[in-house]
């Protein structure tokens, strides 16, 4: 049943291009600087560049693909309605599974990170109040969740700022940090790419607002790869900053590799500054990926994929207050649990599985309706398959084992659904 069908539940298009922008970096920016560069250092050696190229050539595949599907589709739900639409219900029933399993997991990881930084003794319950506060945000509506993310980019972008002129104006940075040794394989820049593609992955919020957003045809595609640009940039900046100032084995064995890198430079009056940016940059990624899966979360409960009562659209602040609600509630138990980077690999796993049904979705799309050159698809897919399994052993055998759970548990309702009359 499409989502077209529920016009009770559909959502406003309040959102113009600067809004979505903003929703990407807010979902982007912080991510892969706070948590994934350290263990991308220590997966890659020297070939940390390399692999934050290679994860930017895939992230813009998807995105171009993304766009374009989502300008065709401008409805919630993302890839999960994009694979309804082009490959069958099963195909978009499981990209719509991967996307709420792993950036369920992001959430969590994003959520770890605050507490980690704020208040390294009580990270739990930070990160669990940290969901709670931000679920409340999302629930009185998307204006103020896009208002309070121009205020987190604003000050991200100005401590990551502080942190680059520190590194690159002290006597401690050696340029020779930056060449590429024989420590550098192929697998290991390969699994090091898997890690910061889980940075890149915000602009999926974009598509998943595609039904909030005003004029989509001409908004999203601006949007995504304007996000990404700015993203990719700053993330390249950061991370020659980082590895200039500390090396690749002092980045790769940090655990707060920004608060060394100012420290190395000797820049000790930044530390504290540099902290509250992280929290406050984890709290932009945590913002911005509670709306996407509650998004993507209300898509599947109009077809009855989830609980048909989490479709609801509050009448009052016109969001999806159940689905945002149960979102959450599952982040807040994960965020009591799990451990940080074993969520960054969970979810680099789930989400490169929604972005492969994505590249493949943008292939069958026809010359009218938009369709990208044949090998932004192809090359995207590919991507994303090398990307996964290149993964830690343990995050492909959870990821696979948890997408086929989901697959079984489509097939048995199938099976068990009632004939139609």
């Amino acid at each position: 049943m499409s989502s077209s069908s529920h016009p009770d539940t559909r959502l406003p298009r309040r959102l113009g291009v600067g809004d979505a922008v903003l929703i990407g970096l807010g979902s982007m920016i912080g991510a892969g600087i706070f948590t994934a560069l350290a263990p991308a250092a220590a997966a890659a050696g020297s070939g940390l560049l390399i692999g934050l190229a290679v994860a930017a050539v895939v992230a813009y595949c998807n995105a171009t693909s993304s766009a374009r599907l989502a300008a065709r589709y401008p409805t919630s739900g993302g890839t999960y309605v994009y694979g309804r639409e082009r490959l069958g219900e099963f195909w978009g029933y499981l990209a719509g599974w991967a996307f709420v399993v792993g950036k369920t997991a992001s959430c969590a990881a994003m959520a770890l990170t605050v507490g980690t930084y704020a208040w390294p003794g009580q990270t739990h319950a930070v990160a669990v109040a940290a969901v709670v506060a931000l679920t409340a945000v999302n629930y009185r509506g998307v204006q103020k969740s896009a208002l309070a993310t121009r205020v987190i980019v604003a000050v991200v972008l100005a401590v990551l700022a502080a942190v680059v002129v520190a590194a690159f104006t002290t006597s401690a940075a050696n340029a020779g940090h930056l060449a590429i040794g024989s420590d550098a394989s192929v697998r290991g820049v390969l699994q090091a790419a898997g890690l910061l593609f889980f940075a890149f992955a915000g602009y999926a919020r974009i598509a998943t607002l595609g039904e909030e957003v005003r004029d989509p045809a001409r908004t999203i595609p601006r949007a995504i790869p304007v996000a990404l640009g700015i993203t990719l940039v700053v993330y390249a900046t950061v991370a020659v900053a980082a590895l200039v100032t500390l090396g690749q084995h002092g980045l790769s064995s940090a655990t707060a590799p920004l608060v060394d890198a100012v420290r190395a430079a000797g820049a000790t009056a930044l530390v504290p500054v540099v902290r509250v940016g992280a929290a406050v940059a984890a709290l932009g990624s945590l913002l911005a990926l509670v709306l996407g899966v509650s998004r993507t979360t209300l898509a599947m409960a109009r077809d009855r994929h989830l609980p048909h009562a989490l479709a609801t659209v509050h009448p009052r602040f016109e969001v999806p207050h159940r689905a945002e609600l149960a979102v959450g509630a599952a982040v807040a138990v994960l965020a009591a649990v799990v451990d940080v980077r074993g969520a960054i690999g969970f979810s680099s796993f789930g989400v490169l599985a929604y972005y492969a049904i994505a590249n493949a979705s943008a292939w069958t799309l026809a010359p009218g309706e938009g369709r990208p050159q044949r090998v932004i698809p192809v090359l995207g897919l590919a991507g994303c398959i090398i990307l996964a399994v290149a993964l830690p052993v343990s995050s492909v055998l959870s990821g696979a084992g948890v997408l086929a759970a989901g697959g079984v548990v489509y097939l048995l309702r199938r099976r068990l659904a009632p004939a139609p009359r």
